[in-house]
């Protein structure tokens, strides 16, 4: 189930891929687009029937939707960590927990991204919008630190500052929500710098489209491939919206953050076609953790699936994912498993890149993606927002059937019917542990009677033994969060005023 990538994983087939699927240039650009915070059942085209998404809808009915896509932590930035390394959090030190603005920790230097990937075979690379994987003492761990050439955004969620600076459309209508307070207001950065703040929430995503647009156009007529990554603050709690989607959709706040979302892919979407690079660009879309469902109406939907954010039952993992690239994948829905890990290897495999020679936990998915074929991963593993050596995995799926060593709820997933959810269902250990058939029963409503089912006896004995496996590879990284915060760390556009933090405003 785990394997060493070394440099002789290198697989320069892409020349035999283009051969066989007519690519119009020998290296794809890739679009990595990465919500916050959204729930398996939040898209239309997953079946939510209030939500406006026909750009999200639009790019699902011409490419693939996966029902069986994973994340790897029920919050933020371990999540983001795996996504751009495609190891598990764990190794990487990414736990637990979240970094804040002052922390200390960020994504270790050492941590090979998709950027430090694609940059050595000639790709232009940028990121927009929600880093949070650390801003360090004089930007360390910035994406500039992280083989991103250009990056515009918000470096930590937007919540992590006063609310006063987060108001939605009209103006002078403050946003619902509670946000943090007696640190700096939100900054937006470009590349090393504070551009502005606080940041201009209204005019965010218009921002993030002119930066969007001016790096295709510019790499396309330098005809360079190019990696754009695109983490978005939608649909994280606080919501806001510009006048363009406030107020447009039927979903109160939430939606109009997703139309919004929606409205910046679909801008996007024109772009690549009007530079004529449409056709050699694989899109991608996931999220990085469930919904946060304490927010009630405001805080996302899972869908049938159990739970959300925090917590390792399928509501808090499984994401909606789609993958688009016009004349080459064929519409349609594919079951089989696959996981933000697998992102790092299937675009390093395309773009003809050498993989990291580091123990990678994601499998290329090239055939999934270009002929419909069978998923390599037959494995997932799921770690706690505070994953310890001691506890090792909560829960791990093994094809259809998932098994949970230990439950908890957590403070993300309250106020749902269900007492599996929220903060007071406190962590239990289960031996033997508790087995969900995922096909037959998606919401972990069931568990199997192991009593009754001799053949699930010797899928237990299938999945203990993975589970060994993989536990004996992992070796975890010294936690980043344990190294704590100090406050002037946190950003601020006028490093010498006085009194800090309320006189970092320019």
């Amino acid at each position: 189930m785990i394997k060493r990538n070394t440099m002789d994983n290198i697989r320069p087939a892409y020349v035999i891929i283009c051969l066989l699927y007519s690519c119009s240039a020998l290296q794809p650009n890739f679009v990595l687009l990465f919500a916050d915070d959204l729930g398996f059942g939040d898209l239309g085209c997953y079946g939510h029937p209030s939500s406006l998404t026909p750009n999200l809808d639009r790019l699902a009915a011409g490419g693939l939707r996966f029902t069986d896509f994973y994340c790897t932590s029920p919050v933020c930035s371990p999540s983001r960590a795996s996504l751009l390394t495609g190891r598990y959090q764990t190794r990487s030190g990414i736990y637990p927990g979240v970094l804040y603005p002052g922390s200390r920790g960020g994504l270790p230097l050492n941590e090979t991204t998709i950027a430090e990937v694609l940059k050595p075979v000639g790709y232009a690379t940028a990121a927009m919008g929600k880093w949070h994987l650390g801003l360090g003492a004089n930007g360390t761990f910035l994406p500039t630190r992280q083989g991103f050439d250009q990056y515009l955004g918000i470096p930590y969620s937007h919540d992590m500052g006063p609310c006063h600076n987060l108001t939605c459309f009209p103006p002078d209508v403050k946003c619902f929500g509670t946000c943090d307070v007696g640190t700096v207001t939100v900054p937006l950065m470009h590349n090393e710098n504070i551009k502005q703040q606080p940041a201009d929430f209204l005019n965010l995503e218009g921002a993030y489209r002119d930066f969007a647009t001016n790096f295709i156009n510019t790499a396309a007529k330098n005809k360079q491939p190019f990696f754009l990554y695109y983490p978005s603050h939608h649909t994280h709690y606080p919501q806001y919206a510009g006048k363009e989607a406030a107020g447009r959709s039927l979903r109160g706040p939430f939606g109009d953050a997703l139309l919004e979302l929606d409205s910046t892919i679909g801008n996007l979407m024109i772009t690549l076609e009007k530079t004529g690079v449409i056709n050699n660009t694989l899109v991608l879309f996931t999220s990085d953790n469930g919904p946060e469902l304490m927010r009630m109406s405001r805080g996302g939907n899972s869908g049938p699936l159990k739970c959300g954010k925090g917590t390792t039952y399928e509501g808090g993992m499984r994401e909606p994912a789609i993958a688009h690239w016009a004349g080459t994948i064929r519409p349609g829905v594919t079951h089989e498993m696959a996981s933000t890990l697998d992102i790092l290897p299937t675009i390093a495999a395309l773009a003809g890149a050498p993989l990291p020679p580091v123990m990678l936990d994601g499998f290329d998915m090239t055939d999934v993606l270009l002929s419909r074929g069978n998923s390599k991963r037959e494995a997932m593993m799921f770690y706690p927002i505070d994953p310890n050596e001691a506890h090792g995995l909560f829960a791990l799926r093994l094809g259809k059937y998932k098994a949970h060593f230990y439950t908890r709820g957590a403070s993300h997933s309250g106020t749902t019917p269900d007492q599996d959810c929220p903060v007071y269902a406190v962590l239990k250990a289960h031996d033997p542990p508790l087995i969900f058939d995922l096909e037959a029963d998606p919401s972990e409503h069931y568990p199997l009677p192991l009593e009754e089912r001799p053949d699930i006896q010797t899928v237990l004995e299938r999945i203990m033994k993975v589970k060994a496996q993989f536990e004996a590879s992992m070796v975890f990284g010294q936690s980043q969060l344990e190294k704590g915060t100090d406050p002037n760390l946190a950003p601020c556009c006028n490093p010498e005023c006085t009194p800090k933090p309320g006189c970092c405003h320019c």
